[in-house]
């Protein structure tokens, strides 16, 4: 997997035959299937891999991983909408030299059919495949909290990364959802859904702290959701990210703040520079994406004028 390149062409070709033919661009789910894609199912999977190669030598890994429990339903369909303006950015932009981009979907392991599903990391147009072989269940438990800690345990332990483990660069997690994980990775959940075998269970906090050795991880909060603005959901997600919690005001802009998050981390734009890219683009989500992203800027702005570089370059992972 990773091999290939992007085409906006070969998106936008694929998208009228979906529109003339009256097919969905989330097929598998909207056939009527009940349970996760076999390409999508992490039990039994030892990594998921982001790899170096030849037509690819500077790998990026970015994971995008979005609730797909009932409130949030809307959002993979935005997400696979809007994916040029996420690759235009990231590539035409020179944000990132050779993003590799996987996706996936939480639910809840305690109730859903689909409480994870897991893409592979994609150089090409098959990250739109993976996409729409996502099983949009819309189910949950009715409380305010989903197995966002599950996703994370796979994430931490179940993928492996040629931009961190060769160039000791921190690959990037997108979590989009509305609402609080569990307090603990469930050894029982853990085998049904991913197949390892725990000794114990492991507190959110700490797999949260394993995870962020190999990402830079990130929780949005979109408007529309159904908790989206709730200061519970983003106290305890500021308790576990800080700063890296990020409240989107438009959920149209999500592929938008995603790629200038990444562009800010690998500085390679400060904001005003991003946000003048989307006007050149013609989005129009820099009013949200800016407001989103402020305070990552500030803090960005903070560490810098602290640090002492020693005649380096100065850069800031946020």
């Amino acid at each position: 997997m990773g091999s290939g390149i992007w085409s906006t062409d070969v998106y936008a070709a694929a998208a009228s035959y979906r529109a003339a033919s009256g097919a969905s661009a989330f097929a598998y789910s909207d056939s009527g299937a009940r349970t996760v894609h076999r390409d999508l199912d992490p039990h039994g999977v030892t990594a998921r891999e982001s790899r170096n190669s030849g037509e690819h030598p500077d790998t990026l890994a970015v994971a995008v991983l979005f609730d797909v429990t009932g409130s949030m339903r809307g959002v993979p369909r935005t997400l696979q909408s809007r994916l040029p303006d996420l690759l235009g950015l990231l590539l035409r932009k020179d944000y990132a030299t050779d993003p590799q981009i996987l996706f996936g979907s939480i639910g809840d392991a305690t109730c859903d059919r689909a409480p994870l599903q897991i893409g592979q990391f994609e150089s090409d147009n098959r990250m739109d495949d993976d996409l729409g072989k996502i099983l949009l269940e819309g189910g949950g438990g009715g409380q305010m909290t989903e197995s966002y800690e599950l996703a994370m345990y796979f994430m931490a332990r179940h993928t492996s990364l040629d931009c961190f483990e060769k160039r000791g660069r921190r690959g990037y997690l997108f979590i989009i959802g509305d609402e609080l994980p569990y307090p603990k990775v469930k050894r029982r959940e853990v085998r049904q859904v991913i197949g390892d075998d725990l000794r114990r269970d492991i507190p959110t906090g700490e797999i949260v702290t394993e995870l962020t050795r190999m990402y830079d991880v990130y929780y949005i909060l979109p408007a529309g959701a159904g908790h989206a603005g709730d200061g519970q959901v983003l106290a305890a997600w500021r308790e576990l990210l800080g700063q890296n919690v990020l409240e989107l005001d438009d959920l149209d802009a999500v592929c938008e703040t995603i790629a200038l998050t990444v562009g800010l981390g690998e500085d390679a734009i400060d904001l005003d520079e991003g946000l003048s890219d989307l006007d050149e683009l013609g989005s129009a989500s820099g009013e949200a994406v800016g407001k989103a992203l402020a305070r990552l800027e500030r803090r960005a702005l903070v560490v810098t004028e602290g640090l002492d570089t020693g005649g380096d370059s100065g850069v800031i992972r946020l």
